[in-house]
């Protein structure tokens, strides 16, 4: 049994699928067919069809995507947020977070 399905959250392919209807909702925002964007991405048809229907794409080709549809600000967040394992730990992070903003203002 996966370790996601012990936890009610979502499993890599609802992230996955998510992310595909999200740029498919975009790219009809921007009224581009398929062929539009995948030109424009310098992606194959092919692979941005495969995205959309069965949410299968390399990371290279998703970040051409989003270049295309002027969301690759959205990566910025990937893996942004740091990882605490106590409540210590962020009220450390905290503190050093203060620390330096203090010495940043003198």
């Amino acid at each position: 049994m996966s370790m996601f399905a012990l936890l009610d959250e979502p499993m890599p392919g609802d992230v996955l699928a998510s992310i595909a209807q999200r740029v498919a909702r975009r790219r009809k925002e921007h009224g581009m067919t398929q062929a539009d964007l995948a030109r424009k991405a310098g992606v194959s048809l092919g692979s941005l069809r495969r995205f959309e229907q069965r949410h299968e794409i390399s990371l290279n080709s998703l970040v051409c995507i989003a270049f295309a549809l002027q969301c690759e600000q959205d990566f910025d967040a990937l893996f942004a947020q740091p990882h605490y394992n106590t409540i210590d730990d962020v009220i450390k992070a905290t503190k050093a977070a203060e620390k330096e903003e203090r010495q940043h203002h003198n």
